[in-house]
């Protein structure tokens, strides 16, 4: 291992109206949506629920996230916003005028017309809505619609039905994502559990036909895989943490060099020659308030990284740098440690998805979770997480973390 002092050259700094009250409930009488009934609603879809773009009470309709169509007593859409007209892929002036199932011909996913079924003016008079649901536009695209009556009384005749589209895409999205990481969590565990149910049940029913040497090796062999197994867990409870974002950062002052030369040690002791690693330490560093657990999982990942794909010398330089975040109390507010090896590094189209959940480049082996969890951690500390091509051509990885000093020090 070679440990040296860098020059005193700095790292490159680190890349690192007024209120409007909500529109009415769709569930509640306005009086506004009385006034412009019978008005010319114009080609757009209308200025505004009641009021005119400005008016300090009210909001345009194009303005919201979601879609939303309007219909009134007789079933006539009177609002059609962009967003309504973007998931549709109806222009809002063909929508506005015609019959409500006319302009939004929505069918469940057994092929059923939804308005049929719900029959919003025709149908019970206690209804107050329809829940959110899944529901087909023509063309098979999926949508999530939820619809709210509007009446003058309770059982009154419906005067509004109000309609919100809301793109499932996302939705999907995510579903897909938790299926994969379904699937993956299922794969990990069923090779080192199988091992372990295997080599146990050897034991248990054979145990006196082994030699002491024999029993050692399978006993290694089952502690081998319920470590990879508490592993997982671990990493999945990570996941979960940092999705949620209730990961936890206890701080305390982190010696990041010190940590680094743990972990090279270990790689050397485990076979690894010590000629392979270059530590560079350029001084003075400031002092890094850390979680000293979770510093040492970023580096245990990068480092592997490092060793396991990549070629040639492995290169960690911990360099002082700009705080990722903006500060004023001066240039050297954090610390940055850059990990590179010499290897064929990453292809140029796979550098923007290497931080997400499953990338595991050409090779395979492993979760695929670990450099998510990489960026999580870094990121929960206030730091930032990059990834290029190194000098040599390998990859490089710089994770930089501010200071970070607690409140009650300071």
């Amino acid at each position: 291992m070679g440990v040296g002092t860098s020059g005193a050259k700095s790292a490159p700094r680190a890349r690192d109206v007024r209120d409007t009250p909500a529109p009415p409930r769709a569930d509640q009488h306005d009086d506004r949506l009385d006034a412009d009934h019978d008005v010319d609603h114009g080609a757009d879809g209308g200025a505004g629920l009641g009021s005119e773009p400005g008016d300090e009470v009210g909001i345009d309709p194009d303005d919201l996230p979601d879609g939303l169509v309007i219909a009134d007593e007789n079933g006539r859409v009177i609002r059609f916003n962009a967003a309504a007209a973007r998931i549709t892929a109806v222009p809002a002036a063909a929508a506005l005028g015609r019959h409500l199932e006319s302009a939004l011909p929505l069918e469940d996913l057994e092929g059923r017309r939804w308005w049929q079924l719900t029959d919003p003016y025709g149908g019970l008079a206690i209804r107050v809505g329809q829940p959110e649901r899944n529901l087909l536009l023509p063309g098979g695209r999926e949508v999530l619609v939820t619809a709210r009556y509007v009446r003058t009384a309770p059982t009154g005749p419906v005067r509004r039905v109000v309609v919100s589209l809301r793109d499932t895409e996302a939705r999907r999205r995510t579903e897909r994502s938790h299926a994969e990481l379904i699937a993956t969590v299922a794969h990990e565990l069923r090779s080192p559990l199988t091992s372990v149910k295997g080599f146990t049940a050897t034991l248990l029913a054979k145990w006196e036909r082994f030699t002491d040497d024999q029993k050692k090796l399978m006993l290694e062999t089952v502690d081998a895989d319920a470590n990879r197994v508490t592993r997982l867990i671990a990493e999945l409870l990570d996941i979960s943490r940092i999705d949620s974002g209730r990961l936890e950062v206890r701080r305390q002052p982190v010696d990041i060099g010190a940590a680094v030369g743990r972990h090279i040690q270990a790689y050397v002791t485990s076979g690894q020659p010590a000629d392979r690693f270059l530590l560079r330490i350029a001084q003075p560093l400031p002092p890094l308030w850390a979680d000293p657990d979770k510093i040492d999982q970023v580096l245990s990942n990068l480092l592997e990284n490092a060793v396991r794909h990549g070629e040639g010398t492995v290169t960690i330089d911990v360099t002082p740098s700009a705080s990722p975040r903006e500060r004023e109390d001066g240039e050297n507010a954090a610390t940055s440690v850059t990990v590179s090896d010499e290897g064929t590094g990453i292809p140029e189209e796979s550098m923007n998805r290497v931080f997400t959940r499953f990338w595991r480049g050409s090779k395979r082996g492993g979760t695929g979770l670990g450099l998510y969890i990489v960026k999580g951690i870094v990121e929960a500390h206030g730091g930032t997480i990059t990834v290029g091509r190194a000098p040599g051509g390998g990859a490089e990885f710089r994770f930089t973390l501010p200071v970070g000093t607690p409140a009650y020090l300071l």
